[in-house]
């Protein structure tokens, strides 16, 4: 068995870290208040099972129950969990409209901006890069991307430089109404019905399966009448 460099590292069974959930990202969020509420006294998975489901939590009692085995096991108390966000959260705060944010997500997302001056700046680029889009202001793409590739955003810098690749058409994309989202759409619907029916049904039923679907996803239309 594979073991990781910490459990190589460690002197005796008690310095082996205790996981941490990061095979079980739906826990990870709840670590912090799973891990407390394990040192006040509340051991039984159900319990916190149902405790966690109130905050949000749509894992199993299952997952709980397999986090807080090394605990049992070892009889020791949970180790404390930062209330840092994850990759996919910290993103999620940058890329939100501010206006959408509740008031412990603004809280997060001050905490976010306030780790290094990279992170403040990223926000300040991707907000503008929200504002050319729906605003339809693809005239100032070319400044933003020097702008970006100007700074020190390596991530960002990458996204920026591969934009020039197809400027034109990016442009024409963040000037205009019109996008190719009906059509990904069609391509969706074709992927999901082949996934669903491909292999046991021929291609007649495929077609009317498609067709039907296509029909479905097209606008109400309301004609009236007027008398004359």
């Amino acid at each position: 068995m594979r073991r990781s460099r910490s459990t190589r590292a460690a002197a005796c069974v008690e310095d082996i870290p205790v996981g941490d959930g990061h095979r079980d990202t739906a826990i990870r969020p709840y670590l912090s208040y799973l891990h407390k509420r394990w040192n006040e006294g509340c051991t039984e998975a159900k319990q916190l099972h149902a405790e966690l489901r109130e905050r949000g939590y749509l894992g199993s009692a299952r997952t709980v129950r397999r986090h807080l085995q090394p605990l049992r096991s070892a009889g020791r108390t949970a180790p404390l969990v930062p209330d840092t966000p994850t990759v996919r959260q910290a993103t999620n705060l940058l890329t939100r409209h501010p206006d959408t944010l509740d008031a412990e997500q603004v809280l997060a997302r001050k905490r976010v901006l306030g780790c290094c001056p990279e992170m403040a700046e990223a926000a300040v680029r991707i907000e503008d890069f929200a504002k050319m889009l729906t605003q339809l202001e693809g005239r100032r793409l070319p400044d933003w991307i020097e702008s970006v590739q100007a700074s020190e955003l390596a991530s960002l810098g990458c996204f920026a430089r591969n934009l020039r690749n197809d400027l034109e058409a990016v442009i024409r994309g963040l000037s205009t109404s019109w996008s190719s989202g009906v059509v990904e759409g069609r391509v969706t619907d074709i992927k999901a019905i082949k996934r669903q029916m491909g292999g046991r049904a021929g291609l007649p039923l495929l077609r009317k399966s498609v067709l039907l679907v296509a029909a479905g996803r097209q606008p109400h239309r309301v004609t009236t009448a007027t008398a004359t």
